[in-house]
């Protein structure tokens, strides 16, 4: 049972009191939503495209310095649930609001941090101030959005989430260019702050919310069911492994372009990052694929797309490492919405804290590949981080071929 679950008694919810497409308030509500999925991924990999100008400014290695992403990515995947759970209680309008207007101003500190001890304890702040937005965006879609124009409200709402994690990164490359990381960080501050405003004014008030008691047991108790639950976990290890790739190579790159034989300047690093675009049809395809070939062998082009990117990155040609990450971009999200889309079909109850268990599975993949990738290269370059992934997709299949041997022993008659 989920907090949710908890509502003593729920009036049934009028379908006229919906927003419908065509609407001045449909269109507030997802304009709004749409700035708010900017602003948050604009602070969340803020510094992600910085990492090498931090490193020289402050004297640190690249996995120290990849302490200032992946913090704030383990921030948030700790917040996630508690987020989602208050959400409940107080509504899901004032939290989101809550929730980027604490990053941004967040963000308008960072720049200012003196060492990297305060640079990763605010980042560390921010993550946990940001998870209010995906935990609840969501659910306040399904409530208040017309079920005919659900698909495309959520569409929109992750069109901003990958327009602000591209932007962050092209953004911050750029300026930092010309005026060095910390007035980067205050630029992308100073846009998150102005989205934050917009969110706020322009969110129309909740028609469809009713509020419900918080109740930690009956929580604990669902995370306990939904952990119980081997394909569920399966489903979690392969979000957990697919970012975990992802953020070290992400992560990494930076250092890998900015040094020899490539010696990039910091604005063309930020501009490969329009990679990151790849994302969006690779999800979409995904789909298709899972059509065609079925969730598992989507999982597996997924993960020899990764793979056969990662394998890529080993040569010295810009080309070829252009290449191996449009392949390492589009592998990961044909993973990841494979994996995260399949958490609502497994779950049979209380699928939106099944849905928060898989991004705190990711987030937490974020962070711990992040730190592992740049440790790797900071111990014996690019090619250890390249083996630090295709370790990690090798985990990945051999998940997803034990998930078949189970189902396929599962389904042998007993004699």
């Amino acid at each position: 049972m989920s907090p949710a679950d908890t509502r003593a008694s729920v009036p049934a919810v009028d379908a006229d009191a919906k927003l419908l497409p065509g609407t001045p308030a449909y269109r507030r509500a997802i304009v709004a939503l749409f700035a708010a999925g900017t602003a948050t991924f604009l602070l969340l990999y803020s510094t992600q495209g910085l990492l090498p100008v931090i490193s020289d400014e402050l004297r640190v290695t690249p996995a120290q310095a990849s302490l200032t992403v992946s913090m704030t990515t383990a921030g948030l995947a700790v917040a996630l649930i508690p987020l989602s759970a208050l959400s409940e209680r107080f509504g899901r309008t004032p939290v989101m609001a809550a929730s980027v207007f604490c990053a941004a101003l967040i963000g308008l500190a960072v720049p200012w941090s003196p060492n990297l001890a305060v640079l990763v304890a605010l980042r560390t702040l921010q993550g946990v101030a940001l998870a209010g937005l995906p935990a609840t965006a969501m659910a306040y879609l399904a409530e208040e959005v017309s079920t005919k124009a659900i698909a495309s409200a959520i569409g929109l709402y992750v069109a901003g989430n990958s327009i602000g994690g591209m932007a962050s990164r092209v953004i911050a490359g750029f300026v930092a260019q010309f005026a060095g990381w910390r007035v980067a960080l205050l630029v992308l501050g100073v846009l998150s702050l102005a989205c934050a405003v917009a969110f706020r004014l322009l969110v129309p008030p909740a028609r469809c919310f009713t509020p419900a008691r918080i109740s930690p047991r009956a929580l604990a108790r669902t995370v306990g069911g939904h952990l119980g639950n081997p394909l569920l976990v399966r489903l979690y290890l392969l979000g957990m492994l697919f970012m975990a790739v992802f953020g070290s190579v992400y992560t990494v790159l930076g250092y890998r372009l900015t040094a020899a034989p490539f010696r990039l300047p910091e604005g063309l690093v930020g501009s490969i990052f329009l990679v990151y675009l790849v994302g969006t049809a690779s999800s979409a395809a995904a789909g298709r694929l899972v059509s065609r070939l079925g969730r598992r062998g989507a999982l597996h082009v997924g993960t020899a797309a990764v793979a056969a990117g990662l394998l890529l990155t080993f040569c010295d040609a810009l080309a070829a490492v252009l290449g191996g990450l449009v392949l390492i971009t589009a592998g990961f999200f044909v993973g990841h919405a494979v994996a995260s889309g399949a958490v609502g079909h497994t779950a049979t109850a209380a699928r939106a804290q099944a849905s928060a268990l898989y991004l705190t599975a990711y987030y937490i993949g974020n962070s711990v590949g992040g730190t592992v990738g740049a440790a790797a290269y900071h111990g014996a370059g690019w090619p250890a981080t390249v083996l630090v992934g295709l370790a990690a997709m090798a985990c990945a299949a051999g998940v997803t071929l034990y998930g078949a041997l189970r189902e396929r022993r599962a389904a042998v008659p007993v004699r």
